[in-house]
């Protein structure tokens, strides 16, 4: 006798409606929370600068049919291309991403929450100048601050207890989420039709994280994100033309998200949406490395010192660190490709002690050609310190420690660096602001001359007179 399944549609998915509910009515009122969407604003696009300094993410760029120019498109700040949304959306989300230089979010899943800003200001810059074209009010930046808030927030309570890596898929799932409900709303969608388009957002099959692991990891994880803001848009867009959602597509038994993904598993929440994510997220200041080794450079740099003039008497070097690091970045064996160096925490760690220093060029191939990076790497040992895993994991402390000694020949050692925060922190905000700042100055000056460089300077200062320029009149200063 067969049993048949009810054909009845059911109501949304939960954890649709919280979003959409979030994105519609939640009103934002840390100043906090816009102040520090102001830094990241400024720290994302000068990551986004300093990339197009590189040919492999240069060469990405651009329209998907060369010569292409879209009236009243988005334009792509640093460059000469004007470009309609969804692929603006990719060619800003790949400059944002391609050094791993731009913000962070570490839970039981990680993420870089700015990411999202390749869909929200393509989505904004091309909404403002359709709407001058058509006589009609344009976007403010207070805007792009806004759903730069919700995106992050979406993302990042999602990751606070859901973890996407451990079975298999990438933390960009998150990202094309969180963009789909922002430009939804941005767009002017309804509640309903960011229900529908977030349901499709889940639908997608999902990246799969194959692209940032040995033997595999490659440049893939450099535009991953931009193809998943760049996705977001589309789905915006066709949710706003009426396309249809798909109201269990995480429930729904055998071929919903959780089922067929997500070991049957439904996503655990401990707090509401709201801007907590913004004001606590995690800026990259110093060093282009992958969050997780951030601290290990910083010790790495403070023993550079007492170390380089005695590499070869190094016995060994041991690494203390927490269980995500291990997981992620514990790597020995050949490393193949920039990507694949800046995800491994013994590299960057023995650039910092031989060096002094760790900049986006160290993991190219000239720079990683140095024999005494592999020599040393060879020597190292990475343990975890299960106080410190427990101290990452809980949400008032958020800790990123790493510990770093060097052992000589002859029986003498190092003196034990630990750093428990990155100076990105948000204990360390404010030691870090000035360094952004002057991180965001020098991003400025690789594009744009003096004038320039101090005209989008001292507006990204103002917090009020920022959100209260045309988003358009904002893209224009960063014109090529």
């Amino acid at each position: 006798m067969s049993t048949h399944i009810s054909n009845v549609r059911p109501k949304p998915d939960k954890a649709l409606l919280d979003i959409a509910d979030y994105v519609v009515g939640y009103r934002i009122k840390s100043k906090e929370a816009y102040n520090t969407a102001r830094l990241c604003l400024m720290d994302t696009l000068g990551c986004g600068l300093e990339a197009l300094a590189y040919p492999a993410c240069t060469k990405l760029l651009g329209p998907v049919v060369p010569g292409t120019v879209v009236p009243n498109g988005a334009k792509v700040p640093g460059t000469p291309f004007q470009l309609d949304p969804v692929t603006a959306a990719f060619n800003i989300g790949a400059m944002i991403r391609w050094l791993d230089f731009n913000d962070t979010w570490l839970a039981a899943e990680w993420g870089h929450p700015s990411d999202n800003l390749g869909g929200i200001l393509a989505t904004a810059d091309w909404l403002s100048r359709t709407r001058i074209a058509n006589g009609q009010a344009p976007l403010a930046m207070h805007d792009v601050l806004t759903a730069m808030i919700k995106a992050h927030e979406i993302q990042g309570v999602i990751a606070l207890e859901n973890s996407f890596n451990r079975v298999g898929l990438d933390h960009v799932v998150l990202v094309k989420v969180a963009s789909t409900a922002v430009v939804t709303h941005m767009m002017g969608g309804s509640h309903g039709e960011i229900a529908n388009a977030l349901s499709n957002a889940w639908v997608d099959g999902q990246a799969l994280r194959t692209y940032r692991h040995a033997p595999n990891t490659g440049s893939r994880k450099s535009w991953a994100a931009g193809d998943a803001t760049s996705r977001a848009v589309r789905l915006a867009m066709m949710a706003l033309k009426g396309e249809m959602g798909y109201p269990s597509a995480l429930t729904a038994k055998t071929w919903g998200f959780y089922d067929v993904l997500f070991r049957s598993r439904p996503f655990r929440f401990k707090r509401r949406y709201g801007s907590y994510v913004m004001e606590n997220v995690l800026f990259k200041i110093s060093y282009p490395a992958e969050f997780h080794a951030q601290t290990a450079v910083e010790a790495a740099l403070r023993l550079h010192p007492q170390v380089k003039d005695r590499l070869d008497e190094i016995k060994k070097v041991v690494i203390t660190t927490h269980e995500s690091a291990i997981r992620i970045i514990d790597k020995k064996g050949p490393l193949h490709n920039p990507a694949d160096r800046d995800h491994c925490i013994q590299y960057m760690t023995a650039v910092g002690l031989i060096k002094g220093s760790l900049t986006a060029a160290d993991y190219e191939d000239e720079a990683a050609a140095d024999p005494r990076i592999d020599k040393l790497r060879a020597k190292m040992a990475c343990v975890e310190n299960k106080q410190w895993t427990r101290a990452y994991l809980d949400p008032a402390r958020r800790s990123i420690a790493n510990a770093v000694q060097a052992f000589f020949k002859d029986g003498g050692k190092t003196d034990r660096v630990a750093v428990e925060y990155p100076v990105g922190h948000r204990r360390r905000r404010e030691e870090g602001v000035p360094l952004l700042e002057a991180k965001f100055r020098t991003n400025l000056a690789r594009r744009f001359p003096s004038k320039k460089q101090a005209e989008i300077f001292e507006l990204c200062q103002n917090q009020e007179r920022l959100e209260g320029t045309p988003v358009h009149e904002f893209v224009d200063l960063f014109a090529a």
